[in-house]
């Protein structure tokens, strides 16, 4: 897949959110929360959460845009996965590179268990 970020690389619903958090596999980091859980699919896909409590709009915006810029770089090594990202409050105060750091340990974490 390239670096694009398609819409079959998203999940949109509600429904597929929620089969993520009931079924998926926990992983919880300093700035992030994620879940993930196996979609059957050749390709991953990604849900991003980022609520009002980790800050402005634009702070908001910033941060999904480093998610999904951090999700593209590392979805070969997550095929066949849905993967929710959730901030957590924390995360609006994080440098892009201790985020980074973060979201790079997670991804890991997904990929090794």
């Amino acid at each position: 897949m390239s670096a694009a970020f398609p819409q079959k690389a998203r999940l949109k619903t509600s429904g597929q959110f929620q089969q993520a958090f009931r079924e998926g596999d926990k992983r919880v980091g300093r700035f992030f929360v994620v879940f993930a859980r196996s979609n059957g699919r050749d390709h991953a896909r990604l849900g991003i959460a980022v609520g009002r409590r980790v800050g402005k709009a634009v702070l908001r915006n910033r941060l999904k845009r480093l998610i999904r810029e951090s999700f593209r770089a590392f979805q070969s090594q997550l095929i066949g996965k849905d993967v929710v990202v959730i901030a957590r409050g924390g995360a609006g105060r994080g440098n892009r590179d201790r985020l980074r750091e973060d979201l790079g340990a997670l991804w890991e974490k997904l990929r090794d268990g």
